[in-house]
């Protein structure tokens, strides 16, 4: 990613990584601002232009700190080095959560983050899991702040803890001779890959994503594959057993003995759905009336029966091709 604007807090150039930022993209237009959750120019833009804003770029300083607890793959949820993203997946959550202000955020204050990681990590009674990717990409960003190369090496000098993020991208080259002495969990994010096609736009291919987990767990890291979201578009059945297969075939035996699987339904909005109808006026329509119902304010899920019928084929399937592979949930 190349940004086609920066709008900064002038105060991320008291930042050592604010300034390296400001010289990196010295030829790009640099729009000061008051903060980087209310660029009101930005809000008031018509969801055509949705595709052009994920070019900015935003950069400020993280104001929270606060810990969320989580019961899935983490002990706590970690507000991070960065929210949003370039790429323009479909269903999105970080869309519904920001309108149509789903860009790539970039936060500069990465030591008071670290520094609190370790200090919570050290202080704790056991080994603590903190997910520090749930509002970003952080293989994605990596590519424009070295922050996931410099998080790696800050969190190893820590004798206690581990850090967990998702990725649907295979840029993972940087971090392969990294010291990450076992405390690092990537968890790669796949779909099939007519899904990754027609959906997941800007984002990297199936292959290339299998690739990527190979090499991070031959590089000694732990991983994870995480099935999400499913979407059950028309032929679901036959694009998942496919998916699934794939897998099977192309993931190393070393990553299989390691391996869990998350699997996470498709939630979709009325955000969603304004801003995919005129941004991307050709896509795939994802909202079915057959299949969803209301979740409340204004999201949709699939209904509890057609959502069993789909846990029970994914069960069926990965029983008959990854049956050693534990699956943490389904959600």
């Amino acid at each position: 990613m190349y940004p086609d604007k920066i709008f900064y807090e002038p105060a991320v150039l008291d930042y050592e990584l604010g300034r390296q930022m400001r010289e990196k993209f010295a030829q790009v237009p640099w729009i000061p601002i008051e903060s980087h959750n209310r660029i009101e120019q930005l809000r008031k833009n018509k969801n055509q232009k949705f595709a052009r804003m994920k070019r900015h770029l935003i950069i400020g300083v993280r104001k929270s700190l606060k810990y969320t607890p989580n019961h899935k793959v983490s002990d706590f949820l970690v507000p991070y080095t960065s929210s949003g993203c370039s790429a323009m997946c479909l269903y999105c959550y970080l869309v519904c959560n920001y309108n149509k202000c789903s860009y790539l955020r970039l936060f500069v204050n990465r030591e008071q983050m670290m520094d609190k990681l370790i200090k919570t990590a050290t202080h704790s009674e056991k080994d603590l899991v903190f997910e520090i990717g749930s509002n970003s990409d952080l293989v994605l960003e990596n590519t424009i702040t070295q922050n996931l190369e410099w998080t790696i090496e800050e969190f190893g000098k820590s004798k206690k803890g581990f850090l967990t993020f998702p990725t649907k991208f295979d840029m993972v080259e940087p971090l392969l001779s990294l010291n990450h002495r076992g405390r690092i969990v990537l968890r790669m994010s796949v779909n099939p890959h007519e899904i990754i096609r027609r959906i997941e736009f800007g984002t990297s291919s199936l292959t290339s994503r299998i690739d990527a987990l190979n090499r991070m767990s031959d590089a000694g890291y732990k991983v994870g594959l995480l099935i999400a979201p499913i979407v059950l578009v028309d032929n679901w059945r036959e694009l998942y057993k496919q998916l699934i297969e794939q897998l099977s075939d192309q993931i190393s035996e070393n990553a299989k003995k390691q391996l869990f699987i998350e699997i996470i339904f498709m939630t979709y909005s009325y955000v969603h759905r304004a801003i995919n109808k005129e941004a991307f006026p050709k896509a795939i329509e994802l909202f079915d009336n057959a299949l969803m119902t209301g979740r409340g304010r204004g999201k949709y899920c699939y209904r509890e029966d057609i959502r069993a019928v789909g846990e029970q084929f994914l069960r069926e399937q990965l029983a008959q091709k990854l049956n050693n592979v534990p699956i943490l949930y389904v959600v």
